[in-house]
């Protein structure tokens, strides 16, 4: 599927993209298109806006996921080519979501709520079925160079409500808040949820569940919940001895 050719990012939805944790560079070192044929007139009356970059795709069935949901100004910027994605699911109004170039995404699952926002900046690998949920007004926000191990799930919310029935009160997390920094490696089946801050260079070992916490840069978090277990590290791609 190829964008008609438009003009350019408008300024309003920019300056929306920036709020929602976008940097500047990845906006403005690109050029974007705004699809317009690919999607019904309903999706254009009701201000939404699907823009694609230069050489950047989206599956036919990942439109159609688009449009399950009647919404109102929702604001998707893809700037790879994600010809292995499963879905990208806008499910409510003003629901932003931003994908940066270099992303792959294979078998990947992308929810975003109402008011909510996904932010992914490449060059960002994900092996196999990673699941970023944002719902409730929360955010996810990656910097660039990730790397995911199969089954990763990242969500800002339970979706279920839990209260504590003295009191009423809700105690787990709602509209949540999510930021990886620049360089992190989250190893096969990896949860992170709730509010989160993982650190440049971080590492969150196999099976582990970080859930509310702040992980520092350069450590290792393990476990379920997660504690650090490693201090000032660093990790690469390649597999050295």
């Amino acid at each position: 599927m190829d964008p008609t050719p438009r003009p350019a990012l408008t300024a309003e939805h920019r300056d929306r993209l920036r709020a929602a944790g976008a940097a500047a560079t990845s906006l403005d070192e690109t050029t974007w298109h705004l699809v317009t044929d690919a999607l019904p007139d309903w999706w254009h009356d009701c201000g939404n806006a699907l823009y694609l970059a230069d050489g950047a795709a989206l599956p036919d069935h990942v439109l159609a996921s688009l449009q399950l949901f009647p919404v109102r100004d929702v604001l998707v910027a893809v700037g790879s080519h994600l010809e292995w994605l499963t879905s990208l699911l806008v499910g409510g109004d003003g629901a932003t979501v931003f994908i940066g170039r270099g992303c792959a995404l294979t078998a990947g699952e992308l929810y975003c709520g109402a008011d909510s926002q996904i932010v992914l900046h490449g060059p960002l690998v994900a092996t196999r079925s990673a699941i970023v949920d944002a719902r409730n007004g929360g955010s996810v926000v990656a910097e660039p160079d990730q790397l995911w191990a199969a089954d990763v799930y990242i969500a800002t919310d339970d979706m279920h409500r839990l209260e504590d029935r003295r009191t009423g009160e809700r105690i787990n997390p709602y509209g949540a808040h999510i930021r990886l920094g620049p360089h992190v490696w989250l190893c096969r089946d990896a949860v992170v949820t709730g509010h989160v801050e993982i650190g440049e260079g971080a590492v969150v070992g196999m099976r582990s569940m970080v859930r509310g916490q702040k992980v520092p840069p350069h450590t290792v978090a393990a476990g379920s919940p997660a504690r650090i277990v490693r201090e000032d590290v660093t990790w690469s791609l390649d597999d050295v001895p």
